[in-house]
Protein backbone atom coordinates (compact mmCIF):
# COMPACT_ATOMS: atom_id res chain seq x y z
CA UNK A 1 0.00 0.00 0.00
CA UNK A 2 1.66 2.76 -1.32
CA UNK A 3 2.57 5.94 1.49
CA UNK A 4 1.17 9.40 -0.34
CA UNK A 5 0.85 11.92 2.27
CA UNK A 6 3.79 13.02 4.70
CA UNK A 7 4.12 15.60 7.47
CA UNK A 8 7.61 16.15 8.45
CA UNK A 9 7.53 18.04 12.36
CA UNK A 10 11.12 19.31 12.95
CA UNK A 11 12.19 22.96 14.12
CA UNK A 12 15.43 22.49 13.14
CA UNK A 13 15.26 24.18 9.30
CA UNK A 14 17.95 22.88 8.00
CA UNK A 15 17.22 19.37 8.83
CA UNK A 16 13.54 20.01 8.01
CA UNK A 17 14.24 21.65 4.97
CA UNK A 18 16.76 18.49 3.61
CA UNK A 19 14.03 15.83 4.88
CA UNK A 20 11.33 17.69 2.92
CA UNK A 21 13.59 17.81 -0.33
CA UNK A 22 14.22 13.83 0.57
CA UNK A 23 10.72 12.65 0.28
CA UNK A 24 9.89 15.21 -2.01
CA UNK A 25 12.25 13.48 -4.72
CA UNK A 26 10.41 10.03 -4.06
CA UNK A 27 7.38 11.69 -5.34
CA UNK A 28 5.62 12.18 -1.77
CA UNK A 29 3.20 15.07 -0.84
CA UNK A 30 5.12 16.77 2.05
CA UNK A 31 3.83 18.80 4.57
CA UNK A 32 7.07 20.22 6.76
CA UNK A 33 6.16 22.41 9.79
CA UNK A 34 7.78 23.68 12.49
CA UNK A 35 5.17 23.31 15.60
CA UNK A 36 3.06 21.05 16.52
CA UNK A 37 -0.08 23.30 16.69
CA UNK A 38 0.78 23.26 12.28
CA UNK A 39 1.13 20.18 12.32
CA UNK A 40 -2.79 19.42 14.16
CA UNK A 41 -3.93 22.01 11.64
CA UNK A 42 -3.03 20.16 8.83
CA UNK A 43 -4.13 16.82 10.73
CA UNK A 44 -7.67 18.51 11.26
CA UNK A 45 -8.32 19.32 7.37
CA UNK A 46 -6.49 16.06 5.54
CA UNK A 47 -5.47 12.91 6.47
CA UNK A 48 -1.75 11.59 6.09
CA UNK A 49 -0.46 8.29 5.78
CA UNK A 50 3.25 9.23 7.99
CA UNK A 51 4.65 11.30 9.90
CA UNK A 52 8.66 12.20 10.66
CA UNK A 53 8.07 13.83 14.33
CA UNK A 54 10.85 15.83 16.23
CA UNK A 55 11.13 14.43 20.30
CA UNK A 56 12.05 18.16 21.64
CA UNK A 57 9.77 20.91 20.24
CA UNK A 58 9.08 24.54 20.63
CA UNK A 59 5.89 23.97 22.02
CA UNK A 60 5.70 20.93 23.54
CA UNK A 61 7.46 17.43 23.27
CA UNK A 62 6.99 14.90 20.53
CA UNK A 63 6.18 12.35 22.51
CA UNK A 64 2.97 14.27 24.28
CA UNK A 65 2.12 14.35 19.99
CA UNK A 66 2.22 10.84 19.63
CA UNK A 67 0.13 10.03 22.65
CA UNK A 68 -2.73 11.90 21.25
CA UNK A 69 -2.38 10.89 18.20
CA UNK A 70 -3.58 7.18 19.42
CA UNK A 71 -6.79 8.17 19.91
CA UNK A 72 -7.91 9.81 16.22
CA UNK A 73 -9.35 6.65 14.18
CA UNK A 74 -7.72 7.71 11.38
CA UNK A 75 -4.16 8.20 12.53
CA UNK A 76 -0.58 8.36 10.30
CA UNK A 77 2.25 5.93 11.01
CA UNK A 78 4.53 7.71 13.39
CA UNK A 79 8.35 8.01 13.26
CA UNK A 80 10.18 9.74 15.83
CA UNK A 81 13.43 11.10 15.41
CA UNK A 82 15.87 12.89 18.22
CA UNK A 83 19.35 13.87 18.11
CA UNK A 84 20.05 12.79 21.86
CA UNK A 85 18.52 9.64 21.23
CA UNK A 86 18.71 7.67 24.50
CA UNK A 87 17.68 3.88 25.07
CA UNK A 88 15.17 5.17 27.57
CA UNK A 89 13.66 7.57 24.96
CA UNK A 90 13.42 4.88 22.13
CA UNK A 91 11.41 2.59 24.45
CA UNK A 92 9.13 5.01 25.82
CA UNK A 93 8.35 6.05 21.95
CA UNK A 94 7.66 2.97 20.71
CA UNK A 95 5.45 1.70 23.97
CA UNK A 96 3.73 5.03 22.88
CA UNK A 97 2.82 4.07 19.50
CA UNK A 98 5.63 4.83 17.32
CA UNK A 99 6.40 2.92 14.44
CA UNK A 100 10.10 3.59 14.05
CA UNK A 101 12.74 5.54 16.21
CA UNK A 102 16.03 7.74 14.07
CA UNK A 103 19.11 9.18 15.19
CA UNK A 104 19.50 12.63 13.49
CA UNK A 105 22.05 13.01 11.31
CA UNK A 106 20.61 9.49 9.34
CA UNK A 107 22.01 8.99 5.63
CA UNK A 108 19.36 8.58 2.66
CA UNK A 109 19.70 4.41 2.55
CA UNK A 110 18.37 4.39 6.64
CA UNK A 111 15.36 7.17 5.36
CA UNK A 112 14.75 4.61 2.48
CA UNK A 113 14.93 1.59 4.50
CA UNK A 114 11.94 3.17 6.71
CA UNK A 115 10.10 4.16 4.46
CA UNK A 116 9.80 0.65 2.59
CA UNK A 117 9.02 -0.94 6.16
CA UNK A 118 6.19 2.02 7.10
CA UNK A 119 4.79 0.92 3.43
CA UNK A 120 4.53 -2.61 4.68
CA UNK A 121 3.07 -1.76 7.97
CA UNK A 122 0.73 0.50 6.33
CA UNK A 123 -0.67 -2.23 4.22
CA UNK A 124 -0.56 -4.26 7.21
CA UNK A 125 -3.12 -2.23 9.04
CA UNK A 126 -5.43 -1.52 5.90
CA UNK A 127 -5.92 -5.24 5.52
CA UNK A 128 -6.84 -5.95 8.80
CA UNK A 129 -9.01 -3.41 8.90
CA UNK A 130 -11.02 -4.71 5.98
CA UNK A 131 -10.89 -8.63 7.17
CA UNK A 132 -12.31 -7.22 10.54
CA UNK A 133 -15.50 -6.01 9.55
CA UNK A 134 -15.77 -8.55 5.89
CA UNK A 135 -14.41 -11.94 6.69
CA UNK A 136 -16.31 -14.51 4.55
CA UNK A 137 -14.09 -17.43 5.90
CA UNK A 138 -15.97 -19.78 7.78
CA UNK A 139 -13.62 -22.34 7.96
CA UNK A 140 -15.67 -24.84 5.70
CA UNK A 141 -13.35 -26.57 2.58
CA UNK A 142 -14.41 -28.52 -0.37
CA UNK A 143 -15.79 -31.91 0.51
CA UNK A 144 -17.01 -35.00 -1.63
CA UNK A 145 -15.37 -37.77 -3.39
CA UNK A 146 -17.64 -37.97 -6.78
CA UNK A 147 -15.73 -37.78 -10.44
CA UNK A 148 -16.73 -34.10 -10.84
CA UNK A 149 -15.04 -33.53 -7.23
CA UNK A 150 -11.61 -35.88 -8.13
CA UNK A 151 -11.54 -33.80 -11.54
CA UNK A 152 -11.79 -30.50 -9.92
CA UNK A 153 -9.30 -30.82 -7.02
CA UNK A 154 -6.83 -32.16 -9.63
CA UNK A 155 -7.53 -28.64 -11.93
CA UNK A 156 -6.98 -26.74 -8.91
CA UNK A 157 -4.23 -28.92 -8.03
CA UNK A 158 -2.85 -27.69 -11.38
CA UNK A 159 -3.65 -23.88 -11.65
CA UNK A 160 -3.05 -22.84 -8.33
CA UNK A 161 0.88 -22.60 -7.62
CA UNK A 162 0.57 -20.32 -11.01
CA UNK A 163 -0.43 -16.61 -11.70
CA UNK A 164 -3.18 -17.74 -13.92
CA UNK A 165 -6.37 -15.65 -14.03
CA UNK A 166 -9.32 -17.97 -13.20
CA UNK A 167 -13.37 -17.52 -14.10
CA UNK A 168 -15.18 -19.90 -12.02
CA UNK A 169 -18.40 -20.66 -13.12
CA UNK A 170 -21.15 -22.47 -11.58
CA UNK A 171 -24.82 -22.38 -10.49
CA UNK A 172 -25.78 -21.20 -7.29
CA UNK A 173 -24.67 -22.62 -4.07
CA UNK A 174 -22.26 -24.74 -5.54
CA UNK A 175 -19.61 -23.62 -3.57
CA UNK A 176 -17.70 -20.83 -5.72
CA UNK A 177 -16.16 -18.93 -3.31
CA UNK A 178 -14.60 -22.35 -1.62
CA UNK A 179 -13.05 -23.21 -4.48
CA UNK A 180 -11.38 -19.81 -5.20
CA UNK A 181 -9.93 -19.88 -1.75
CA UNK A 182 -8.81 -23.33 -2.16
CA UNK A 183 -6.94 -21.93 -5.33
CA UNK A 184 -5.44 -19.03 -3.00
CA UNK A 185 -4.42 -21.49 0.39
CA UNK A 186 -2.62 -23.30 -2.48
CA UNK A 187 -0.92 -20.77 -4.46
CA UNK A 188 2.63 -19.24 -3.46
CA UNK A 189 1.16 -16.15 -2.22
CA UNK A 190 -1.41 -17.61 0.28
CA UNK A 191 0.65 -15.60 3.15
CA UNK A 192 -0.68 -12.84 1.27
CA UNK A 193 -4.27 -10.53 1.52
CA UNK A 194 -6.96 -12.70 0.04
CA UNK A 195 -9.44 -9.69 -0.55
CA UNK A 196 -13.27 -10.49 -1.68
CA UNK A 197 -15.74 -8.16 -3.33
CA UNK A 198 -19.42 -9.42 -3.59
CA UNK A 199 -20.30 -7.01 -7.05
CA UNK A 200 -23.77 -8.20 -6.98
CA UNK A 201 -23.98 -6.96 -3.28
CA UNK A 202 -22.47 -3.48 -3.77
CA UNK A 203 -24.94 -0.72 -4.97
CA UNK A 204 -23.91 -0.27 -8.89
CA UNK A 205 -22.95 3.61 -7.67
CA UNK A 206 -20.27 2.60 -5.15
CA UNK A 207 -18.74 -0.12 -7.44
CA UNK A 208 -16.47 2.03 -8.99
CA UNK A 209 -15.38 2.89 -5.31
CA UNK A 210 -15.35 -0.17 -3.95
CA UNK A 211 -13.12 -1.34 -6.69
CA UNK A 212 -10.23 1.46 -6.75
CA UNK A 213 -10.74 3.76 -3.74
CA UNK A 214 -11.72 7.69 -4.24
CA UNK A 215 -10.05 10.26 -2.65
CA UNK A 216 -11.79 12.93 -0.32
CA UNK A 217 -14.71 14.84 -1.38
CA UNK A 218 -14.81 13.44 -4.70
CA UNK A 219 -18.46 12.67 -4.40
CA UNK A 220 -21.28 13.48 -1.78
CA UNK A 221 -20.10 11.28 1.59
CA UNK A 222 -16.69 10.99 0.83
CA UNK A 223 -15.24 12.32 4.30
CA UNK A 224 -11.74 10.83 3.79
CA UNK A 225 -9.43 9.10 1.52
CA UNK A 226 -10.25 5.04 1.10
CA UNK A 227 -7.87 3.00 -0.64
CA UNK A 228 -10.17 0.35 -2.91
CA UNK A 229 -10.37 -3.19 -2.97
CA UNK A 230 -7.40 -3.69 -5.50
CA UNK A 231 -5.16 -1.63 -3.59
CA UNK A 232 -5.78 -3.79 -0.31
CA UNK A 233 -5.00 -6.75 -2.60
CA UNK A 234 -1.56 -5.63 -3.40
CA UNK A 235 0.83 -8.52 -3.46
CA UNK A 236 -2.29 -11.05 -3.48
CA UNK A 237 -5.51 -11.84 -4.85
CA UNK A 238 -8.18 -10.26 -5.47
CA UNK A 239 -11.97 -12.42 -5.84
CA UNK A 240 -14.28 -11.12 -7.73
CA UNK A 241 -17.88 -12.77 -6.82
CA UNK A 242 -20.64 -12.37 -9.18
CA UNK A 243 -18.49 -10.40 -11.80
CA UNK A 244 -21.49 -10.42 -14.17
CA UNK A 245 -23.17 -8.09 -12.46
CA UNK A 246 -20.78 -5.49 -12.68
CA UNK A 247 -21.84 -1.94 -15.02
CA UNK A 248 -20.30 -1.53 -18.67
CA UNK A 249 -18.53 2.03 -16.98
CA UNK A 250 -16.71 -0.49 -14.47
CA UNK A 251 -16.02 -3.05 -16.96
CA UNK A 252 -13.49 -1.14 -19.13
CA UNK A 253 -12.23 0.35 -16.53
CA UNK A 254 -11.68 -3.38 -14.67
CA UNK A 255 -10.14 -4.60 -18.28
CA UNK A 256 -7.46 -1.77 -18.07
CA UNK A 257 -6.63 -2.76 -14.71
CA UNK A 258 -6.19 -6.41 -15.90
CA UNK A 259 -4.26 -5.50 -19.08
CA UNK A 260 -2.03 -2.43 -17.42
CA UNK A 261 -2.06 -3.19 -13.72
CA UNK A 262 -2.57 0.21 -12.52
CA UNK A 263 -5.82 2.41 -11.54
CA UNK A 264 -7.10 6.13 -10.62
CA UNK A 265 -8.43 6.43 -7.23
CA UNK A 266 -12.47 8.09 -8.06
CA UNK A 267 -12.21 12.18 -8.22
CA UNK A 268 -8.31 10.97 -7.95
CA UNK A 269 -5.13 11.98 -10.79
CA UNK A 270 -2.07 9.55 -9.45
CA UNK A 271 -1.69 6.54 -11.16
CA UNK A 272 -0.82 3.56 -8.72
CA UNK A 273 0.34 0.48 -9.47
CA UNK A 274 -1.52 -2.79 -8.57
CA UNK A 275 0.24 -6.50 -8.10
CA UNK A 276 -3.15 -8.59 -7.73
CA UNK A 277 -4.12 -12.20 -8.71
CA UNK A 278 -7.31 -11.94 -9.76
CA UNK A 279 -9.84 -14.51 -9.54
CA UNK A 280 -13.69 -14.12 -10.38
CA UNK A 281 -16.95 -16.11 -9.97
CA UNK A 282 -20.41 -16.20 -12.05
CA UNK A 283 -23.66 -18.11 -11.90
CA UNK A 284 -24.30 -16.97 -15.54
CA UNK A 285 -23.16 -18.13 -19.04
CA UNK A 286 -21.25 -15.36 -19.75
CA UNK A 287 -20.42 -16.54 -23.17
CA UNK A 288 -24.55 -15.38 -23.79
CA UNK A 289 -23.94 -12.90 -21.99
CA UNK A 290 -21.38 -11.13 -24.19
CA UNK A 291 -23.73 -12.46 -27.47
CA UNK A 292 -26.43 -10.34 -25.90
CA UNK A 293 -23.60 -6.94 -25.44
CA UNK A 294 -24.27 -7.11 -21.75
CA UNK A 295 -20.61 -8.27 -21.11
CA UNK A 296 -17.78 -7.10 -22.78
CA UNK A 297 -16.04 -9.80 -24.95
CA UNK A 298 -12.35 -8.15 -24.18
CA UNK A 299 -13.50 -8.30 -20.74
CA UNK A 300 -14.59 -12.07 -20.64
CA UNK A 301 -11.31 -13.46 -22.63
CA UNK A 302 -9.37 -11.66 -19.68
CA UNK A 303 -10.86 -13.13 -17.38
CA UNK A 304 -11.14 -16.77 -18.91
CA UNK A 305 -7.74 -17.28 -19.32
CA UNK A 306 -8.70 -20.65 -16.86
CA UNK A 307 -11.84 -21.57 -16.80
CA UNK A 308 -13.40 -23.95 -14.30
CA UNK A 309 -16.73 -25.21 -13.93
CA UNK A 310 -18.25 -26.02 -11.00
CA UNK A 311 -20.91 -29.36 -11.04
CA UNK A 312 -24.24 -28.74 -9.51
CA UNK A 313 -25.21 -31.40 -6.44
CA UNK A 314 -27.11 -32.95 -8.61
CA UNK A 315 -24.52 -34.25 -10.68
CA UNK A 316 -22.57 -35.36 -7.29
CA UNK A 317 -24.89 -37.74 -6.47
CA UNK A 318 -22.41 -40.09 -4.40
CA UNK A 319 -21.56 -36.69 -2.66
CA UNK A 320 -24.87 -36.27 -0.48
CA UNK A 321 -24.79 -38.38 2.48
CA UNK A 322 -21.22 -37.40 2.88
CA UNK A 323 -21.99 -33.76 3.18
CA UNK A 324 -25.00 -34.57 5.06
CA UNK A 325 -23.04 -36.46 7.65
CA UNK A 326 -20.31 -33.86 7.55
CA UNK A 327 -23.15 -31.34 7.97
CA UNK A 328 -24.75 -32.95 10.87
CA UNK A 329 -21.66 -32.85 12.56
CA UNK A 330 -20.62 -29.33 11.79
CA UNK A 331 -23.86 -27.77 13.07
CA UNK A 332 -24.56 -30.33 16.15
CA UNK A 333 -20.98 -28.64 17.43
CA UNK A 334 -22.46 -25.09 16.60
CA UNK A 335 -25.50 -25.20 18.74
CA UNK A 336 -24.57 -27.46 21.56
CA UNK A 337 -26.84 -30.41 20.40
CA UNK A 338 -26.59 -34.28 20.79
CA UNK A 339 -27.92 -35.00 17.43
CA UNK A 340 -27.07 -38.76 16.54
CA UNK A 341 -27.16 -38.66 12.91
CA UNK A 342 -29.29 -39.74 10.05
CA UNK A 343 -32.21 -42.12 10.18
CA UNK A 344 -32.11 -44.83 6.89
CA UNK A 345 -35.52 -43.22 5.61
CA UNK A 346 -34.02 -39.81 5.93
CA UNK A 347 -31.28 -40.28 3.67
CA UNK A 348 -33.87 -41.63 1.23
CA UNK A 349 -35.53 -38.45 1.14
CA UNK A 350 -32.14 -36.14 0.70
CA UNK A 351 -30.78 -38.76 -2.29
CA UNK A 352 -34.64 -38.36 -3.89
CA UNK A 353 -33.97 -34.10 -3.66
CA UNK A 354 -32.89 -32.54 -6.85
CA UNK A 355 -31.05 -29.86 -5.08
CA UNK A 356 -31.81 -26.65 -6.80
CA UNK A 357 -30.18 -24.54 -4.58
CA UNK A 358 -27.26 -26.97 -4.44
CA UNK A 359 -24.68 -27.50 -1.63
CA UNK A 360 -26.25 -23.93 0.06
CA UNK A 361 -29.82 -25.78 0.20
CA UNK A 362 -28.53 -29.12 1.79
CA UNK A 363 -26.01 -27.10 4.29
CA UNK A 364 -29.42 -25.35 5.73
CA UNK A 365 -31.60 -28.09 5.64
CA UNK A 366 -29.44 -30.19 8.06
CA UNK A 367 -28.93 -26.85 10.06
CA UNK A 368 -32.47 -26.75 10.01
CA UNK A 369 -33.12 -30.63 10.91
CA UNK A 370 -30.14 -30.38 13.54
CA UNK A 371 -31.83 -27.54 15.59
CA UNK A 372 -35.14 -29.09 15.12
CA UNK A 373 -34.11 -32.54 15.97
CA UNK A 374 -32.73 -31.50 19.35
CA UNK A 375 -30.55 -33.75 22.01
CA UNK A 376 -30.12 -37.66 22.15
CA UNK A 377 -32.11 -38.13 18.46
CA UNK A 378 -31.50 -39.61 15.13
CA UNK A 379 -32.67 -36.74 12.05
CA UNK A 380 -35.96 -37.82 10.78
CA UNK A 381 -37.89 -37.06 7.68
CA UNK A 382 -39.98 -34.63 9.62
CA UNK A 383 -36.91 -32.17 10.19
CA UNK A 384 -35.77 -31.81 6.89
CA UNK A 385 -38.98 -30.19 5.75
CA UNK A 386 -38.47 -31.21 2.23
CA UNK A 387 -41.23 -31.66 0.11
CA UNK A 388 -40.44 -35.37 -0.40
CA UNK A 389 -39.97 -36.17 3.34
CA UNK A 390 -43.72 -34.64 4.12
CA UNK A 391 -45.09 -37.33 1.48
CA UNK A 392 -42.88 -39.98 2.91
CA UNK A 393 -44.56 -43.03 4.99
CA UNK A 394 -42.36 -43.90 7.96
CA UNK A 395 -41.00 -47.50 7.24
CA UNK A 396 -40.45 -49.81 10.29
CA UNK A 397 -37.54 -51.50 8.67
CA UNK A 398 -36.42 -54.64 10.94
CA UNK A 399 -40.30 -55.62 10.87
CA UNK A 400 -40.44 -55.02 6.81
CA UNK A 401 -39.44 -58.48 5.78
CA UNK A 402 -42.10 -60.67 8.49
CA UNK A 403 -45.18 -58.30 7.49
CA UNK A 404 -44.72 -57.99 3.88
CA UNK A 405 -47.07 -61.07 3.17
CA UNK A 406 -49.91 -60.10 5.29
CA UNK A 407 -49.62 -56.02 4.06
CA UNK A 408 -52.24 -55.36 1.12
CA UNK A 409 -50.75 -54.50 -2.00
CA UNK A 410 -50.68 -51.57 -3.13
CA UNK A 411 -52.80 -50.18 -5.94
CA UNK A 412 -50.89 -49.72 -9.07
CA UNK A 413 -50.10 -46.47 -10.05
CA UNK A 414 -50.92 -45.10 -13.77
CA UNK A 415 -47.94 -45.08 -15.85
CA UNK A 416 -46.00 -42.42 -15.56
CA UNK A 417 -45.47 -40.39 -18.84
CA UNK A 418 -42.34 -40.33 -20.65
CA UNK A 419 -40.54 -36.65 -20.19
CA UNK A 420 -37.86 -35.57 -22.23
CA UNK A 421 -34.54 -34.46 -20.30
CA UNK A 422 -34.50 -30.66 -19.36
CA UNK A 423 -31.77 -28.72 -19.46
CA UNK A 424 -30.19 -26.63 -16.19
CA UNK A 425 -31.06 -23.41 -18.12
CA UNK A 426 -34.80 -24.88 -17.90
CA UNK A 427 -34.85 -26.43 -14.48
CA UNK A 428 -33.31 -23.08 -13.28
CA UNK A 429 -36.20 -21.32 -15.14
CA UNK A 430 -38.95 -23.51 -13.78
CA UNK A 431 -37.44 -23.73 -10.60
CA UNK A 432 -37.59 -19.48 -10.61
CA UNK A 433 -40.91 -18.70 -11.89
CA UNK A 434 -42.23 -21.46 -9.86
CA UNK A 435 -40.78 -19.46 -6.60
CA UNK A 436 -41.90 -16.05 -8.17
CA UNK A 437 -45.27 -17.30 -8.87
CA UNK A 438 -45.76 -18.80 -5.49
CA UNK A 439 -44.71 -15.40 -3.70
CA UNK A 440 -47.49 -13.34 -6.13
CA UNK A 441 -44.81 -11.77 -8.40
CA UNK A 442 -42.84 -10.30 -5.03
CA UNK A 443 -39.13 -9.92 -6.63
CA UNK A 444 -37.44 -9.56 -3.63
CA UNK A 445 -38.98 -12.18 -1.21
CA UNK A 446 -38.52 -14.39 -4.32
CA UNK A 447 -34.69 -13.29 -4.61
CA UNK A 448 -34.26 -13.89 -0.69
CA UNK A 449 -35.98 -17.48 -0.51
CA UNK A 450 -33.67 -18.35 -3.91
CA UNK A 451 -30.44 -16.81 -1.59
CA UNK A 452 -29.52 -14.65 -5.08
CA UNK A 453 -29.51 -11.01 -5.36
CA UNK A 454 -32.67 -9.06 -6.85
CA UNK A 455 -30.45 -7.81 -9.56
CA UNK A 456 -29.64 -11.30 -10.31
CA UNK A 457 -33.42 -12.44 -10.14
CA UNK A 458 -34.39 -9.31 -12.32
CA UNK A 459 -31.37 -10.19 -14.82
CA UNK A 460 -32.95 -13.78 -15.06
CA UNK A 461 -36.45 -12.44 -15.04
CA UNK A 462 -35.47 -10.19 -18.50
CA UNK A 463 -34.19 -13.04 -20.19
CA UNK A 464 -37.48 -15.22 -19.92
CA UNK A 465 -39.99 -11.45 -20.15
CA UNK A 466 -41.30 -12.05 -17.03
CA UNK A 467 -41.88 -8.63 -14.62
CA UNK A 468 -42.61 -9.52 -11.17
CA UNK A 469 -42.87 -6.76 -8.03
CA UNK A 470 -39.90 -5.07 -6.01
CA UNK A 471 -42.12 -5.16 -2.78
CA UNK A 472 -45.51 -6.24 -1.78
CA UNK A 473 -47.09 -2.91 -2.36
CA UNK A 474 -45.10 -2.25 -5.88
CA UNK A 475 -48.12 -2.00 -7.81
CA UNK A 476 -46.43 -0.78 -11.36
CA UNK A 477 -45.54 -3.97 -12.80
CA UNK A 478 -47.79 -7.42 -12.79
CA UNK A 479 -46.75 -10.84 -13.01
CA UNK A 480 -47.61 -12.07 -16.43
CA UNK A 481 -49.97 -15.21 -16.09
CA UNK A 482 -48.07 -17.74 -17.48
CA UNK A 483 -48.00 -22.01 -16.55
CA UNK A 484 -45.15 -22.09 -13.44
CA UNK A 485 -45.19 -25.96 -13.49
CA UNK A 486 -42.82 -26.91 -10.60
CA UNK A 487 -39.02 -27.96 -11.37
CA UNK A 488 -38.66 -31.49 -12.82
CA UNK A 489 -36.47 -34.35 -10.63
CA UNK A 490 -33.66 -35.07 -12.40
CA UNK A 491 -33.04 -38.99 -12.31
Amino acid sequence: MPIEKIIVLEDDPIVRKNLEQQLRARRYDVAAVSTIAAAQDYLDRDTFDLMFVDVRLPDGEGTELLRQLQQRPLRPIVVMMTGFGTFESAVECIRNGAFDYMIKPFAADQLEVTLKKAESFNQLVKVNQYLNRDSGDDGQSLLGNSPPMKALRELIRKVAPTEATVLIQGESGTGKELVAREIFSNSPRKNTPFIKVNCAAVPEELIESEFFGHEKGSFTGAGAKREGRFELAHGGTILLDEISEISPKVQSKLLRVLQERELERVGGSRTIKVDVRVIATTNRHLELSVERKEFRQDLFFRLNVVPIIVAPLRERQSDILLLADKFQQRFSRKHGLRTLGLAPECRDILLAHTWPGNVRELQNVIERAVIFCGDDDLLRPEHLGLPTAAKAVPVNIPALTSASAASPAPSPAAPAEPCRTLTLAEMEKQQILHVLAKNQGNRTLTAKLLDISVRTLRNKLHEYGVAGRDTDTDEGENLKQLDFAPAASAV
